[in-house]
This record gives structure tokens, sequence and C-alpha cells, in this order.
């Protein structure tokens, strides 16, 4: 596979709301983080080790990876060659459509098993990216909805519901509420445990037992996330990087980067074009 890295992530507009990321890597290691929505990986190459919850699992060619939305997670190599992957980030609107219409899963849709050998669906996966870069609009969202569809049958089920009962739980949840109000200027853990009148190490393991990471962590991620909205919308990467808490654009560029995979320019480029015809090539 040689040493090369390369990735695209991008949104075909004809697909529903589902973001797509082909790429290759070698060296790059995604941090801890979450999405809102859900992950769908095709190993096309290599191996990728993924950091769970439950502890790390290794996905070679022919494995699909399904994360469920705001489960913690990371990825890296797990071979010296890297890995290559195709992915489908849905949003939790779209599986819960499709599953309505084509299985007996009702609200939320939740896959127990992280990472399946399925030849078959990690074609359909490649398959969506294959038409999408065509610009072929019908056998993408027909490829979509057949291999989310697949996934639901195989592998799927209701995502059991996490009810905040403890009151470490609703602190953590508080918490979250806090940091989500105050992201551009964020309190300590010591002021944030003293508002919510706790220590601060009861808040951090309440906290990383409910959302899979420390606080500061879960801040960049959602730092990351909210940034992604303003670059969608147009906003200049070091406006964006502002507006989220960053101290400037090389900070953002950084994070986002780690997290998503690709700097935000060419992110924010790849948003800004209207994919009509031809066919994307690799850099």
């Amino acid at each position: 596979m040689g040493t090369e890295e390369w990735a695209r992530h991008w949104r075909y507009d004809r697909l529903p709301d589902t973001d797509l990321l082909r790429a290759r890597y070698v060296r790059h290691t995604f941090p801890r983080h979450a999405h809102d929505g859900y992950v769908f990986a095709a190993v096309t190459g290599g191996v990728e080790e993924v950091g769970l919850p439950e502890g790390a699992l290794r996905a070679g060619e022919g494995s699909v990876v399904m994360i469920n939305p705001e489960v913690a997670h990371t990825a890296r190599a797990g071979a010296p060659e890297g890995w290559a992957y195709a992915t489908l980030y849905p949003a939790v609107g779209t599986v819960a459509a499709i599953a309505a219409e084509t299985t007996a899963v009702r609200g939320t849709a939740g896959f127990a098993e992280p990472v399946v050998h399925d030849p078959e669906t990690a074609r359909l996966i490649t398959g969506v990216h294959r038409a999408a870069e065509q610009g072929n609009a019908l056998a993408a969202d027909s490829l979509l909805r057949v291999a989310v569809t697949r996934l639901l049958r195989l592998h799927g089920g209701p995502l059991p519901s996490r009810t905040v009962r403890t009151a470490g739980a609703r602190n953590a949840a508080r918490a979250r509420e806090i940091l989500l109000e105050r992201m551009t200027d964020p309190p300590t853990l010591e002021g944030l445990a003293a508002e919510l009148g706790t220590s601060p190490f009861s808040l951090l393991r309440a906290f990383r037992e409910r959302y899979g990471m420390p606080p500061h962590a879960w801040l960049t991620s959602a730092r990351v996330r909210r940034a992604r909205r303003l670059l969608e919308e147009g906003v200049p990467p070091a406006e964006a990087a502002t507006a989220v808490g960053f101290a400037d654009q090389p900070h953002l560029g950084r994070h986002f980067r780690r997290i998503v995979g690709v700097p935000p320019g060419a992110y924010r480029r790849e948003r800004a074009r209207t994919y009509k015809t031809g066919r994307w090539e690799r850099p």
C-alpha cells in the first residue's frame, strides 16, 4: 500500500443528510471523539484499530465498523501499512427513516457489535462512494438505502435509552450543558464542580462514565463539531476558530484535522462547491 496518506471528506448534495469520507491513513491517529450521527466504515485495505469503551478492536479488509451516535472512540493504524476505508456518516433521522420503511426497528437504532466481517455490505458502502463521485444520484441513494437496511437487519436493533438517575449522571449532563453554553470561555474543572456542588474528581469520574472522555476532550470534540457547521455555512476558518473558542486558526486546524481527518480549509472548499458531473480523482 505504500506510505502515502490522502483523504476526501465531503457531502454529495443529492444524498440524504450523509457525509462521506474516503481516505488512506498511515501515521494519522484520531483522538477520542464522538459524532452526532452514525459511522459506517468499510475497510478496503490494511487494518484499522478502533478504540471503544469496551476496548480496542481491529478491522481488516472486508470489515465494516459501526459506531452509534455519541459513542466516544479513537482510530489508528493497526498495521505498518496503515488502513484505507470508505465511510458513511448518515444522520440519526436518515437511519430512522430507512429503519421505519424497511425493518421493525423503531426510534433510534443501535448496533451492539462494532466490527463485523461483512464483505457484501462493505462493497455496498464503497459503491455509494463510487456512485456519488460519478454524480450518479439514483445509484448513490439506492445503494445507501440498501446498505443501511442490510446493516439494520443483520446487526441492528433498538438503541437502549440511557436514563439519567444518579446524582453523578445528572451532574455530568448539566456540566455538558454548561460547556456548550460557555464554549468560548469555559470554567475550570474546579469551578465547574463548585457550580454543581460536587468535587472535581467526582465530576471527572461521572463525566467519563457518561460520555466516554473527560470534559476537556469532550469540549474539544464539541468545538470541532460546531466549527464544522460554521465552515459549512461559509464562515472562514479564522472566524470559525474564534467563534468556537480556539485561540487561533492554527489551533482549530490542528484539532480539526485530527478529529475530522482533513484540514478545515479543505473541508470548507468541499462544502462550497456543488458536485455536478465528472469523476473525483484521488490527490
